[in-house]
């Protein structure tokens, strides 16, 4: 099964996201953050079994482009 993985440079560390699964991990490293976050996403499905919709057909998983996007602050 292939899920995705996000990674993004946080203060310390890198974060990881499944946004399939919506679990998190980090790590020091890419590496480090990608395998906690493997290890998160098998605990996870494990505890919890897989969402539905997840990992069957008719799953398109797909990247998308934005170009010239407004970015404004949160109101707070």
């Amino acid at each position: 099964m292939e899920l995705t993985a996000i990674i993004k440079k946080g203060e310390k560390q890198y974060v990881a996201l499944c946004p399939e699964v919506d679990v998190v991990s980090q790590g020091y490293t890419v590496e480090d953050a990608l395998k906690n976050l493997k290890e998160a996403v098998e605990l996870y499905i494990e505890e919890m079994g897989l969402p539905e919709g997840i990992g069957g057909e008719g799953m398109l998983v797909t990247h998308l482009q934005i170009k010239d996007a407004k970015v404004t602050s949160p109101v707070r």
